[in-house]
């Protein structure tokens, strides 16, 4: 195998790698959203909500991702509800990632001290901007390692995808895979460059963003 055979591989999975990132990015913001719904449901005063809230975290950190994805994908249209392949897979991996990011808003935000909490009583503010004010930016800082753990592996778990069909780069390598065996080397060592070279600029943005949200903080 020479190096030009090697690099004409390359275009077609960047085309992959190309859906990957579009596909981490709408997941991300579906569970980022989802993390902090559920978290701070998890928290409410009234018990239906924790109810609901509990019930659904303890489904999805309890069933298979690839499950989830099938069911959405493979299943709802037995219901009469058909899914395109990157919203199915978006949906999955928002919820999925979303229930254990609930468990990390509702963690970090038990951990502020409760005397920060009396302290906001005492200075008369309502509980929506104790939480906006006092709260919320203790437990953020607290929240960012883990939240940075969830986005790495929610990147490396778009690989799934491939198995609905969405043309991702774990896909598009397995078509060139198909066509010619006795490359397998080349693609998948290629496919890992690729997915480090995604991932690593996110670990050094949360790395950077924990910098700065811990400035001015003890």
């Amino acid at each position: 195998m020479n190096m030009n055979e090697t690099m004409q591989m390359i275009p077609f999975l960047l085309k992959g790698a190309a859906t990957t990132v579009q596909v981490t990015a709408l997941s991300v913001l579906v569970a980022f959203f989802v993390s902090f719904a559920a978290g701070f449901g998890r928290l409410s005063k009234w018990l239906w909500v924790r109810s609901l809230t509990s019930v659904y975290v303890e489904i999805f950190r309890g069933t298979s991702l690839l499950v989830q994805m099938f069911w959405l994908f493979f299943a709802l249209p037995l219901l009469g509800i058909e899914l395109p392949p990157i919203v199915a897979g978006v949906i999955a991996l928002g919820l999925n990632y979303g229930a254990y990011g609930s468990e990390v808003v509702r963690s970090s935000i038990v951990a502020v001290p409760k005397g920060q909490t009396e302290a906001a009583i005492a200075l008369n503010m309502s509980p929506l901007l104790r939480m906006r004010r006092i709260i919320l930016p203790q437990a953020f800082v607290m929240m960012l390692p883990s939240f940075g753990n969830l986005l790495i592996e929610l990147l490396k778990g778009t690989s799934l995808l491939s198995l609905i069909t969405l043309a991702d780069l774990t896909f598009q390598g397995m078509l060139l895979r198909t066509f010619d065996s006795s490359r397998t080397f080349e693609i998948f060592g290629l496919m890992l460059v690729m997915y480090f070279l995604m991932a690593y600029p996110l670990t050094l943005a949360m790395r950077w963003l924990e910098r700065r949200a811990s400035v001015g903080r003890v």
